[in-house]
Parts: structure tokens; C-alpha cells; sequence
């Protein structure tokens, strides 16, 4: 259901339509006409994003960026969140919370940071506002540790924290425990939510609530890991499942009619959810075509090499995506800023979603498409599978 449907026109001239994908009409004077920009002190979020739509540079491609969320929502799609860089010690983890509770995101990839970070909010401990240009060796004698210009405190935040993870996974008596990073997340959001001081303030206990599997692509490379080190020196083993949140996220995008990716910067949270569609494709040879909708806010810049940088476009090459002329749009600018932008937009446009509930229906979803490739292998390989 639409709170306000989108007053785009009806010949849109974005990155998303088929005006502006034809080749010969980028090279014609067809374009809308850009109108003389005009802002007043009762602007609403639609009229500031409909002005950076009718303009041109990245604050056009934020305009497309939000349509296009907008209507990722509105065609029902799966959607996936990543999450690379540090969102969370600047209290983002309140808008991917916000996101979860409007059922506007169904699975998240992020990194063992913004996992970790979050939870400091949960149990109230201090993150606060610093300096970028300060003396490091000082900061460490005084026990802060520095995230650009945040600050964190080594003992009151960072230890406490660990402290209450590894409490967490001393709960589970088992001496060896295989699981997947979404197990490990959905296992620290029940925590927060049981024990925390604040679990209002966690988008892991809202996760946990609402059953959207949260995916740490990046886990050894966190204080969530390193917090897995007493525990191993003191006899007990706990193992990542690495194939087989692979598989589930490939069968999560096998199993839903149309698939979308809001991606917060780049580096591996950004892979790990386009790689679903080479997963299928180029390993099962499902034939399934990639991701239909991919939204990316990056400040990388794509002639590195690197992956956080690779445009979109170029996913198409690998069968990342459907279509490297439609539904894909990157903002090129600071996610700190182009984010809650982005979301404040979708959450004021449209009403609440129902919750997909994916994480209770993984296995499920992993079974239908271990029967698929099956069914594949016999008919077109002529294979009989083995359990």
C-alpha cells in the first residue's frame, strides 16, 4: 500500500528509463527541461528529492536512487541491505533499524564492525564525538580509540562489549558449534533483546524480532571474532559455515519473484549479495539472471580495480545483475549523507511492508533449490544425485 505515489512524470528522464537508455536520444536535445531551483522552509523530503531529480551530478543520481527504492518497494521486491565502512558508531543502526521495522529490508550483508558497533547503543555504553585531526599516540595513553572523528572508549566500550559477547556465546555449553554468521546474529539479537539495557537501540534485536537474517561477510576480520579467542583456548570451537550461507543466500534470491540490493558502500558486504547471481548461474547453471535492482552509495571510484569502486554496470559481465541499462543506479558521495536521505524518502513515501520472515524460512528455501539443481543435473546432464 502507497502512502503518496511519486510525482515523477510521465516521461522521466533518469538513468532508469527507456528514454535515456536509448543511445541515439543521449545524443539529442530531448532531455527535460532543468528548472530553476527553488527551496522554501516547509520543503517536504519528496520536493528536496524531486529538486536533486530535476538537477543534474550526484544529486540527480540520489534523486534516481531514491525512485528507484521507492519502487524496489513497491514492486514487492526481496530486498537486501549491505553494509561495508562503519555506519553504525555514528548511530546509523538506527536507520537500517527504521528499514527493518518498515519491512523495507528482508536480508542484510554487513561486516563484523557494524554489527559490533551497534550494540553499544543496546547496552548504553560511550560513543561519543572526537576530533579528525588530534595526536593518536595521546588518544591511546588516554584509552580512546578514534573512527575518524568518533570516539570510543578502550575499557568503558570496547571491553564491556566484548565482554558481554563472549558472556553471550558461553551460554551454549557445546563443545564444537558449526553455524552461520546469520545463526551467530540471530543469536546476538535475542541476546540484546533479553538482556540489553536499551534493545529499542539495536538493528540486530530488531533483526532478531522480525526474522531478517543478517549475513557477516567479513566476521574474522572483527572484534566479534576476536572475542571467539578465550573460548577456543579454553577447549570450546565454534566454526563458520561458510558454503552453506552461500547457498541460502542464493536460494533466498532463487526463491523470490524479483530481487533488489540497497548497498552501502562497497568491499565485500557488496559482493556477497551480488555473487548470488554467479552462484546460480555460472556454478548451478540455473540460468537465473542476477539481481533485478541495484542501488549503490559509494565515494569509490571504479578505474582502481577495485571491487567497491566496479560500477554496476560491469556486474552485468559477470551475471550480477539483469540489465546494465535499467534499475541500476551508484551514487557517487558520502553515505553518512546520502543515506538517511534516501531512507527518510522511502519511509514518508510508502507504508510498511508485511515482514518476509526470511530467516525462518531458510532452510525451506535451501531445500527447493538443492531439489532445482537435481532436478537440473538429471535432465540436462544426465547425472542421478547422491545425498
Amino acid at each position: 500500500m502507497k502512502m503518496h505515489k511519486a510525482n515523477w512524470g510521465s516521461n522521466a528522464n533518469d538513468s532508469n528509463s527507456n528514454s535515456d537508455n536509448n543511445i541515439s536520444n543521449r545524443h539529442s536535445f530531448t532531455g527535460k527541461d532543468i528548472p530553476y531551483a527553488k527551496i522554501s522552509k516547509d520543503m517536504s523530503i519528496e520536493q528536496l528529492i524531486e529538486l536533486y531529480a530535476s538537477a543534474g551530478y550526484n544529486a540527480r543520481r540520489l534523486g534516481e536512487a531514491a525512485r528507484l527504492f521507492y519502487r524496489m518497494i513497491d514492486d514487492d521486491a526481496t530486498i537486501c541491505l549491505t553494509v561495508a565502512g562503519a555506519m553504525t558508531p555514528i548511530g546509523y543502526g538506527g536507520i537500517i533499524k527504521d528499514l527493518i521495522d518498515h519491512g523495507f529490508v528482508d536480508w542484510i550483508v554487513s561486516t563484523g564492525a557494524n554489527v559490533y558497533h551497534d550494540m553499544h547503543f543496546a547496552w548504553n555504553l560511550p560513543v561519543k564525538q572526537g576530533h579528525h585531526d588530534v595526536d593518536d599516540d595521546i588518544l591511546h595513553k588516554k584509552n580512546i580509540v578514534r573512527i575518524y572523528d568518533v570516539y570510543i572508549k578502550e575499557d568503558e566500550t570496547l571491553q564491556a562489549q566484548d565482554r558481554i559477547v563472549q558472556e553471550m556465546f558461553a551460554r551454549d555449553r557445546r563443545d564444537t558449534m558449526i553455524l552461520t554468521t546469520a545463526e551467530i546474529s540471530h543469536m546476538l539479537g535475542r541476546y540484546v533483546k533479553e538482556c540489553s539495557k536499551s534493545p529499542d537501540r539495536s538493528f540486530v534485536a530488531s533483526a532478531y524480532e522480525h526474522d531478517v537474517p543478517v549475513y557477516i561477510s567479513t566476521f574474522k576480520d572483527s572484534s566479534l571474532a576476536l572475542d571467539l579467542i578465550p573460548l577456543r583456548l579454553e577447549g570450546r570451537t565454534v566454526l563458520i559455515d561458510a558454503v552453506r550461507e552461500i547457498v541460502e543466500q542464493a536460494a533466498i534470491v532463487y526463491n523470490s519473484e524479483r530481487n533488489g540490493a540497497l548497498e552501502i558502500g562497497g568491499g565485500v558486504p557488496k559482493n556477497t549479495a551480488q555473487q548470488t547471481g554467479p552462484a546460480l548461474d555460472q556454478i548451478l547453471h540455473m540460468n537465473h539472471g542476477g539481481l533485478d535492482y541495484i542501488i549503490q552509495l559509494t565515494d569509490a571510484r571504479p578505474d582502481s580495480g577495485g571491487l567497491s569502486g566496479a560500477t554496476l554496470q560491469e556486474g552485468k559481465s559477470w551475471g550480477k545483475v539483469k540489465s546494465s541499462h535499467v534499475n541500476v543506479v551508484t551514487v557517487y558521495a558520502d553515505a553518512s549523507i546520502t543515506f538517511p536521505l534516501l531512507c527518510l524518502y522511502a519511509i514518508a513515501m510508502h507504508e510498511p511492508r508485511r515482514h518476509r520472515r526470511l530467516y525462518t524460512r531458510l532452510g525451506e528455501y535451501y531445500r527447493r533449490l538443492k531439489e532445482a539443481y537435481e532436478m537440473h543435473i538429471v535432465r540436462d546432464e544426465g547425472i542421478k544425485p547422491t545425498d
